[in-house]
């Protein structure tokens, strides 16, 4: 009797170590990075400063995982002060009509062993359009606090024109393609 009950309380641990587990961006350990062409000739890049992501998953692979995320547009960095402050201007984000963008996965596909095709509707500029991104899943580690951590890159091309971003300026001054890569450091929600 006494190994039945083991038995079945071991069976009862090895369920809810797979139940919903939320994940959280480490923001000391993550970059959300964007690149454009600029006249055709040079790539500048950029960051968000302040963005927040979360996973929320069954699976230990992330198979099943969904994806969200918000970042403040005011946030954005390429390192020079006044083409920042114009990239705040409503010729691009207009930050002070839409102070935030997001992405929320709609699905999730492995292609490979730890890759994936990420898809989800992305919201920027006031204009919500569906996207496909490549998503690595880097592993699982126990950091020397003890803490589980698991990392990931996403990588993928938006288009300006799709979300009415910057339309004042065309293709010869700036890519329509604009690169996306995001690295991701996630722990377990407490």
């Amino acid at each position: 009797m006494k190994k039945a009950l083991i038995l079945v309380a071991a069976a009862l641990l090895s369920t809810a170590t797979f139940a919903q587990t939320t994940w959280k961006s480490d923001k000391y350990h993550s970059k959300l990075q964007f690149t454009v062409t600029h006249l055709m000739v040079s790539d500048v890049d950029g960051e968000f400063k302040d963005f927040d992501a979360t996973i929320v998953t069954t699976k230990p692979d992330f198979s099943d995982a969904k994806f969200s995320m918000t970042a403040n547009t005011a946030s954005v960095n390429t390192g020079i002060d006044p083409r920042d402050n114009h990239l705040k201007s409503a010729d691009f984000f207009d930050v002070a009509t839409f102070p935030t963008m997001t992405f929320t996965s709609t699905g999730i596909t492995k292609t490979t062993a730890n890759h994936y095709k990420l898809n989800g509707k992305l919201t920027m500029h006031g204009v919500t359009k569906d996207v496909a991104f490549d998503l690595w899943y880097r592993g699982t580690i126990t950091t020397p606090q003890g803490k589980t951590d698991a990392g990931f890159q996403v990588n993928g091309v938006i288009k300006r024109a799709d979300f009415n971003f910057g339309s004042k300026f065309g293709t010869s001054m700036l890519s329509d393609e604009v690169t996306i890569k995001a690295n991701g450091e996630f722990g377990t929600a407490q």
